[in-house]
């Protein structure tokens, strides 16, 4: 036991690591010869599940478009526009109010030259945006260069530079206009000074604090994994008030304790058994574990249909709550695990005594099965769509522990067995109150497609109607007014139960304070899981969102020491959907918005800006070397190179000389997080 202790907490272990830097989109290129002194330089994209790269010419207000750039071209010309070939994708977009048209799993771009001379030399790249339903990359270039020979036509030379000529003519007439999808950087460029390489590589502002923010996250307990775990217990607290799990609670140590006179030994295995029980639902959350891992946990958590299904899922859980159903594993499977384990039990020695005790804890798992199943199948839908790569397994240990813990207790001291409720509707009762639970976060999953997909069907107002509803209906079923034909009426010559009582009446005050949530109230207990207040069609409340009054770091940071304030940075883009969702949704709280006036420096850094640096900057950015071209490139660069991260939206908090104060965050809409971290980072910083 000790040894399979040991693997399973190496196997958690070796699951968690995983790296902070996202990377969706692999990009192969080649130049292709089409005969007639033309070629084609081709980019073809490759885009990992659940991300996708919009397309050419969106216009100006909307995403980044993919843009072909130059930076030197000798010896040959472009011919038309940069064009996208694949799949396109198109939908309305209410956030930018305009259509947009994008690429999912793969897209090719394709730049077409004509060769004006034998030798020919080509400096260039694709410049694009990506994004998944949850964050966007800053905008990510793929460099191609080249040089080689092309074959002339002699006669038709002279055409051909007359061609070039009125080629670049119709380039630098592009460029100032800034409609055509080329763009040439001329290196030389001597306009605004913005940096140079010597200010990116000597600036002790941008000196990497990556483990200091790592040292914030070992330091600092994460949240979401404690909440995983209690909710994995309290969900297996939940499971043993089953009808399905209560009754086989003194039968089953009652065998262990009849089993042996010697009452040590009967202890022993008893403990065994619930120690089997969080193996193998550990075991469980392992397997999703291994078979998802943390970037298809993450595609879980932004796309679209497999929220819609993870809803489906629970509403057909709900249902089986209800009555409507049960859910049933085969008969003969526990049968066959029964027989084999009564088979080793009559064997002598120490393994196959505990391997049969171990097949009898399977056997409890899959017989309570229609009981626990929907409240499993609930916890790994919930931890899921987290995106933690940890969350299913100590979600299944925290369920294990929950559901174990009776028969350890139990066997220690069997005579709490007389004192323990009888079997009863009470069961029922419970069954029927997380069925309604289930179908109310239901609802937050068909909300998370309804954003992703921008169908508007289920607003903030629908949204709360349905809630509101759900939660009326619970209040009345738990007061004794409703009934389920799957379940039969109550007896009502015994009246409603107090504990009932309360709980009816908890859930009556808890639809009464969502009702002011459809003329706007912000409802902040339940941020996290209500659509954000922008697709509130009416809303009374009125709600101005923080815009940051410095665009620069550095320039920020100068005012941050002068001030003595800390300083908030937000890396964010213009074409960034879940960065106005964060500033509609939080930044306009009031308790926020104070914070972020008041009491720090807020830097707000466009990873989309793209206007050009003075000249380009070439830096190392850890795999290869990279050309630093716009401010975008330049913040970019900064959030990669210091903070170890590159997808928006992003946030960290400093001391005015670049020294971390709090762990960093990204995109969550729970206003309450949001602000006891700025009140925690403004707390370290006046303790300096």
């Amino acid at each position: 036991m000790k040894r399979l202790f040991l693997i399973i907490i190496g196997m958690i272990c070796l699951v968690s690591a995983q790296a902070q830097l996202a990377d969706p989109v692999h990009v192969y290129t080649q130049l292709k010869e089409t005969g007639n002194q033309e070629a084609d330089i081709i980019f073809t994209l490759k885009i990992d599940n659940g991300w996708h790269v919009y397309s050419t010419n969106l216009g100006n207000g909307g995403p980044i478009s993919a843009t072909f750039n130059t930076v030197k071209i000798q010896g040959a010309t472009l011919v038309g526009k940069l064009k996208a070939k694949g799949k396109e994708l198109s939908k309305f977009d209410h956030l930018f109010d305009q259509q947009v048209r994008y690429f999912e799993h793969t897209a090719t771009f394709v730049q077409k030259i004509r060769f004006t001379q034998a030798n020919y030399s080509i400096d260039c790249y694709l410049e694009y945006g990506a994004c998944n339903d949850e964050m966007c990359m800053p905008p990510s270039s793929a460099n191609f260069k080249t040089s080689g020979k092309a074959t002339i036509v002699d006669n038709a030379n002279k055409e051909e530079q007359t061609q070039k000529s009125i080629d670049n003519a119709s380039t630098l007439s592009d460029q100032s206009t800034a409609k055509d999808d080329s763009i040439a950087i001329d290196s030389t460029a001597n306009t605004s000074a913005a940096t140079d390489t010597a200010a990116v590589a000597g600036n002790a502002l941008w000196t990497p604090i990556t483990q200091e923010l790592q040292s914030f996250d070992n330091t600092t307990p994460d949240d979401s994994l404690l909440y995983i775990f209690l909710a994995g217990l309290l969900g297996g607290f939940l499971a043993l008030l089953t009808p399905c799990v209560w009754p086989i609670i003194p039968m089953t140590v009652s065998f262990f304790l009849k089993r042996n006179k010697e009452r040590t030994k009967a202890i022993r295995e008893a403990l065994t058994y619930a120690l089997s029980i969080i193996i193998i639902y550990v075991a469980l959350g392992l397997l999703v574990t291994a078979l998802f891992g943390a970037n298809a946990l993450n595609a879980l958590s932004t796309n679209a249909w497999f929220n819609i299904f993870f809803a489906l899922l629970l509403i057909v859980f709900a249902a089986s709550f209800f009555g409507a159903f049960e859910l049933t594993l085969p008969s003969s499977w526990s049968t066959k695990i029964d027989e084999k384990a009564d088979q080793l039990s009559m064997r002598k020695s120490f393994f196959t005594a505990h391997l049969s005790i171990f097949l009898m804890a399977f056997t409890l798992v899959l017989v309570s099965f229609s009981c626990t199943g929907p409240i499993i199948g609930f916890l790994l839908v919930a931890v899921s769509t987290q995106g933690n790569i940890l969350g299913p397994t100590l979600g299944m240990l925290g369920f294990s522990i929950g559901l174990a813990i009776p028969f350890g207790v139990f066997a220690l001291f069997p005579s709490l067995l007389k004192s323990v409720p009888k079997s009863g509707g009470w069961m029922t009762t419970i069954k029927v109150v997380l069925g309604f639970i289930e179908l109310a976060f239901a609802m937050k999953f068909l909300s998370v497609a309804d954003l992703a997909y921008g169908w508007r069907l289920l607003d903030r107002e629908v949204f709360l109607s349905i809630w509101i509803a759900l939660f009326a209906l619970l209040g009345a079923y738990l007061m004794g007014w409703l009934h389920f034909s799957g379940h039969g009426p109550a007896d009502k010559s015994e009246g409603t139960p107090i504990p009932q009582f309360f709980l009816g009446l908890i859930s009556f005050a808890f639809t009464i304070y969502m009702i002011p949530g459809l003329w706007g109230a912000p409802l902040k207990a339940i941020s996290a899981f209500a659509p954000p207040m922008f697709t509130q069609d009416f809303n009374m409340q009125s709600g101005k969102t923080v815009e940051a009054v410095y665009k620069d770091y550095e320039q920020g940071m100068e005012a941050a020491r002068a001030q003595g304030k800390p300083v908030i940075i937000d890396f964010t883009g213009f074409g960034c959907v879940n960065c106005r969702k964060m500033e509609a949704a939080v930044w306009s709280d009031a308790n926020v918005a104070k914070r972020l006036t008041d009491d720090y420096i807020l830097i707000s850094l466009y990873v989309d800006d793209k206007t050009p640096l003075a000249r380009p900057i070439e830096v190392n950015d850890g795999k290869r070397m990279r050309t630093l071209r716009t401010v975008g490139d330049k913040w970019s660069f900064l959030q990669a190179s210091k903070f170890g991260a590159n997808t928006q939206p992003f946030y960290v908090l400093l001391t005015p000389d670049g020294h971390a104060l709090a762990p960093s965050r990204s995109y969550n809409e729970d206003v309450k997080q949001y602000t006891d971290w700025l009140d925690n980072g403004l707390s370290r910083f006046r303790a300096k």
